[in-house]
C-alpha cells in the first residue's frame, strides 16, 4: 500500500468544503484561491474549468457558492492531483463531489495536443486561473512541487489565456488572479481573444499599494476596460479582515457584485 503523504485537512467557507493539502511541502491554498473564486457570478450554473487547480480550493469554492455549477479541476502535477483526489473523496465534500471532476492536463498545450489531453474546444462556460506568477529570479523554492506551482514559465499568460479562449463557449467568462506587475502581459494576451474586461485591485490595507489584481473578461466580447473599486483585505489596525473581505473569503459575496 502506498503510504499517505504528510497532509492537513482544512475547512473553507465555514465548513462548506474541505481540502486535503500537503503538509510541509507542495502548494497550499490561501486567500488568493478564494478571491479568484469570488470573481464568478453568484448565479453561475454552467461548466467551469479551474486551470492549475492544485488541491481544488478555487473550483470547490465556486461549487460551494454556486450550487448548480459543475467544476473541472485541471492540474498537471501528479502529486497535487493525488491531493485533489483525496479532497474529492473526503466525506465532508459529499455536497460538491457529484458536481466536480479531475483532469490531468497541461493547460499550456495547443491545438490537437490540447484536445487529446481532454480540453475540448467550446466545452466550458467559465475558466478561472491562479497561475504561477513569481519570476524565475524571485528566490524559487527548493521544493520542486512548490516551485512548479509558483514560478512563471516564459510566455505563460499567453499560452494559458489562449487555451482558455479555445475551451470556452462564445461569451464565456475568464477570471485571473496575479500580481500587479503581470497586468501588461495579461492584457496583451487578452487582446483579440477577450473583451469587456474589468480589474479589481486587491490591497492588504487601504493606504498600501495593491498586492494582487483580479482580471475578469468575456470571450469575443466588446466593451471598455473598467477599473473597479478595490478589495481591501484588512482593517487599518490589526490583522482582522474587513467586512467585505471576510464575506468574500467565507463564500458569501461576489468580488464584482454579481
Amino acid at each position: 500500500m502506498t503510504p499517505q503523504p504528510a497532509q492537513t485537512v482544512d475547512a473553507f467557507h465555514r465548513g462548506r468544503f474541505w481540502l486535503v493539502q500537503p503538509k510541509g511541502s507542495g502548494h497550499r491554498a490561501g486567500a488568493d484561491a478564494l478571491i479568484l473564486a469570488s470573481a464568478v457570478p453568484g448565479g453561475f450554473s454552467g461548466r467551469l474549468a479551474d486551470f492549475g487547480a492544485g488541491a481544488g480550493a478555487a473550483a470547490l469554492a465556486v461549487a460551494a457558492r454556486c450550487t448548480k455549477a459543475e467544476v473541472c479541476l485541471v492540474e498537471q502535477s501528479l502529486e497535487m492531483l493525488r491531493f485533489a483526489e483525496m479532497t474529492l473523496a473526503h466525506p465532508h465534500n459529499a455536497g460538491v463531489k457529484g458536481r466536480a471532476m479531475l483532469l490531468a492536463a497541461d493547460v499550456s498545450l495547443a491545438g490537437e495536443a490540447r484536445e487529446r489531453a481532454g480540453l475540448a474546444r467550446n466545452s466550458y462556460d467559465f475558466v478561472i486561473m491562479n497561475p504561477p506568477f513569481n519570476a524565475a529570479g524571485d528566490r524559487p523554492s527548493p521544493d520542486p512541487v512548490k516551485r512548479e506551482a509558483h514560478v512563471m514559465p516564459d510566455g505563460m499568460f499567453d499560452s494559458w489565456i489562449k487555451s482558455a479562449a479555445a475551451v470556452l463557449h462564445p461569451r464565456g467568462g475568464l477570471a485571473i488572479i496575479a500580481r500587479p506587475v503581470s497586468l501588461q502581459p495579461i492584457l496583451a494576451a487578452l487582446a483579440g481573444r477577450f473583451g469587456d474586461a474589468g480589474i479589481v485591485p486587491v490591497h492588504a490595507r487601504e493606504h498600501e499599494a495593491a498586492i494582487r489584481i483580479v482580471v475578469r473578461a468575456r470571450r469575443a466580447a466588446r466593451g471598455y476596460l473598467t477599473l473597479n473599486p478595490p478589495l481591501v483585505l484588512h482593517e487599518a489596525l490589526g490583522d482582522g479582515f474587513s467586512p467585505r473581505a471576510g464575506a468574500i473569503l467565507d463564500g458569501e459575496a461576489s468580488l464584482f457584485g454579481d
